[in-house]
């Protein structure tokens, strides 16, 4: 029997993929479980139309990315960050989520934290350069700015 995954399963594939197993196990473990459904036409045509949009939903995001790239490559995010009195070392550190949250205040894009590769937060005042990976081939490359100023306020 024929079944158009709903999910992923282990051991037998992702979602979207279309399998032959035996009878009893599709009528009786995966459809029930609604981890897939009888590969009929009707289900056929709705898997392709789900996949046309997912593709199109891909390329829309990858597009999006490479504007962000575009518009973020080579710039200043300045950060401003608590340190002693005549020392560049900083109370705390700068994190991806802060690096994130500059980037949408001062250049007006979104970037989610998660895509900025930063090793370790940064403890240290001064420029930072720090690379924004969305995917393998779409990246940008900025320099964070932290200015201290001293911990006494």
């Amino acid at each position: 029997m024929e079944v158009i995954l709903v999910r992923d399963v282990p051991n037998l594939g992702k979602a979207g993929d279309i399998k032959k197993v035996a009878g009893g196990y599709a009528r009786n473990y995966l459809i029930p479980k609604g981890w897939a459904v009888p590969a009929t036409k009707g289900n056929l045509k709705m898997q392709q139309e789900r996949e046309r949009v997912r593709k199109e939903r891909a390329e829309q995001l990858r597009q999006a990315a490479r504007d962000a790239a575009a518009k973020l490559n080579g710039q200043t995010v300045t950060i401003q960050g608590r340190t002693a009195p005549n020392s560049t070392k900083l109370f705390g550190a700068v994190t991806a989520d802060a690096i994130a949250q500059a980037i949408q205040q001062q250049h007006g894009v979104r970037v989610d934290k998660r895509t900025i590769d930063l090793l370790e937060p940064i403890k240290t005042a001064g420029a930072h350069t720090v690379t924004i990976r969305w995917e393998a081939d779409i990246e940008a490359t900025i320099t964070v700015e932290v200015r201290g100023s001293d911990g006494q306020g």
